[in-house]
């Protein structure tokens, strides 16, 4: 019996940079047929859903970008949120992806079928599609962190969330909370705290803040970027490497050098002496962990938005939301109009059932028995799927380096399921053992596993005591490794395939003498995959 025929040769989900980059290399390599699926109504994920005031990269926007797809335009080192979008709706346009992608089309569940070797996927809008290999793009930062606070449902007034700010909502003259001071409120805080009439930040854990060497670019350096090549990559890989100096030797390799931490760590306390003269604010600015336990930031702003009359920085507990404000453990009540969440995101975790073999969806089996992949890439027990990117796939400068690098994996993979005729590839459980037991055998010599973490309460740590986000190597490591590992890893499975039964009878009519000739009629060419051609 010949297999079903999938609607696509590969689904992705997400029309973020991550399904971009998936889009652009599988067009790259030959593999035409494939669908991207986005749950909102236009490309650029984080940076589409992310717009609250003061948003920006917290890295050089040189390296903030496609290797391929180079951006002479940046305004800024620091680019803001907004030119991060634009760069994405770019790509999208530049690359013909627009007609590929079905916007407001969210996934609700991905189910692999074994008996047919493809992904069925249910729509939020009770829609169904079918490919043969999926692409989970899903992105790291998509679903908020929603906070378990006592009366957060009572609270009367506006309550929103810095990943889905309202526009509409205009803060001049209210009373406002900030609940969280990471990466995202380290933004905005300095932003709104000129119009409010207060603004009450409550601090779990404080950040590590480092000087923001930013400047406006001009447009004879952006010319300069534009018509000289050299110009704009000679800047691109000297931030690029610094980057990956400090992820390599501060955060991968920190048994070995520690002082490479502690002076940032000095250079982290001079900046706030600087910046903040009162002893008592500075020691609850000061976080009580090592640096880069927690995801640190850069800022010229933050500090100084402390020193404003209408702000107060508040360390105490938080005991509950009530109908009109946060009552903390010391049974202190402050009124407020406004609440903003900067409460961050659930890392990792797929916005959707994804299902495989056993029917058991990863989010589940992950938080049993501990977040594990191949290479941050694939994932035994669930078949034709690739993560872009899953857990200890993180690596490279930035993480349009981990996109295309997860990428690369992928399309190695396909490559070889077309030659040999597979509709089923699955990593083998041996083989992501052996990943597993390599690079938590070297966490151990990263930073999040030292004393000094501990209190961080930081996403880079999960449930389990595991630092799953990034892959403890170098970045040079995860090139070599993803373009270089054992394809043999892989169990390729024609069972089923249209190509599999249609060997079997070209064998079985050449044993009869008749090797053209089938039931009477001239085999037609099929795609190796048993997929309808690419439209």
């Amino acid at each position: 019996m010949s297999a079903i025929e999938p609607d696509h040769e590969v689904l992705i989900v997400g029309a973020g940079f991550a399904g971009m980059a998936a889009a652009i290399k599988l067009r790259d390599a030959g593999f035409d047929d494939f669908l991207i699926l986005e749950r909102a109504g236009e490309v650029g994920g984080t940076w589409r859903d992310n717009t609250y005031p003061g948003v920006a990269v917290d890295i050089p926007s040189f390296t903030y970008s496609f290797h391929f797809e180079p951006n002479p335009g940046w305004s800024r080192i620091y680019a803001p949120g907004r030119e991060l979008l634009d760069y994405a709706r770019h790509c999208a346009d530049k690359y013909r992806l627009r007609k590929r992608i079905r916007f407001n089309a969210e996934v609700v569940e991905a189910r692999f079928d074994e008996d047919a070797h493809l992904w069925r996927l249910e729509l939020a809008d009770g829609g169904t599609v079918t490919g043969r290999f999926l692409f989970s793009c899903h992105g790291q930062f998509a679903t908020a962190q929603r906070p378990t606070i006592p009366g957060l449902a009572d609270f009367t007034g506006s309550t929103i969330y810095t990943m889905a700010w309202d526009h509409e909502l205009d803060l001049t003259g209210r009373r406002v909370a900030v609940i969280g001071t990471g990466a995202s409120a380290l933004q905005v805080i300095p932003a709104i705290a000129p119009e409010v009439k207060s603004l009450d930040v409550y601090q779990r854990t404080a950040i590590w803040v480092l000087p923001k060497a930013d400047a406006q670019l001009g447009r004879l350096v952006r010319a300069a970027f534009d018509r000289v090549p050299l110009a704009r990559w000679s800047v691109r890989a000297a931030t690029s490497a610094l980057s990956e100096a400090a992820v390599t030797f501060g955060a991968v390799y920190h048994q070995q050098l520690p002082f490479a931490v502690k002076g940032v760590e000095q250079l982290c306390r001079a900046h706030l002496r600087r910046q903040v003269p009162d002893r008592t604010l500075r020691a609850k600015l000061t976080p009580s962990y090592g640096f880069g336990c927690k995801r640190p930031s850069f800022s010229n702003t933050y500090y100084p938005a402390f020193l404003r009359d209408n702000v107060e920085l508040i360390t105490d507990g938080i005991e509950r939301i009530t109908p009109t404000g946060i009552r903390t453990v010391t049974g202190e009540e402050r009124e407020i109009d406004v609440l903003v969440l900067a409460t961050g995101f659930t890392v990792f975790d797929v916005p959707y059932a994804l299902r495989g073999t056993s029917g058991e969806p990863l989010n589940d089996r992950w938080r049993r028995d501990r977040k594990h992949t191949y290479e941050g890439v694939t994932v035994h027990g669930y078949p034709n799927l690739f993560l872009n990117p899953g857990p200890y796939g993180v690596a490279g400068p930035s993480l349009f380096a981990t996109f295309e690098l997860c990428t690369t994996h992928a399309v190695r993979v396909l490559r070889e399921a077309r030659r040999r005729g597979a509709t089923r590839v699955e990593i083998s459980k041996a083989a992501q053992q052996r990943f597993l037991d390599t690079v938590r055998g070297k966490v151990g010599h990263t930073m999040f596993l030292a004393p000094t973490c501990a209190g961080s309460n930081s996403y880079y740590i999960d449930e389990h005591g595991d630092s799953p986000y990034l892959r403890p190597t170098s970045g040079l490591h995860a090139w070599w490794a993803q373009h270089r590992f054992p394809l043999d890893d892989y169990a390729f499975d024609t069972r089923g395939s249209r190509r599999d039964g249609r060997r079997r009878q070209l064998a079985a009519v050449a044993r009869s003498g008749s090797a053209e000739l089938v039931c009477g009629r001239k085999q037609r060419a099929s795609s190796p995959l048993g997929l309808r051609p690419p439209s």
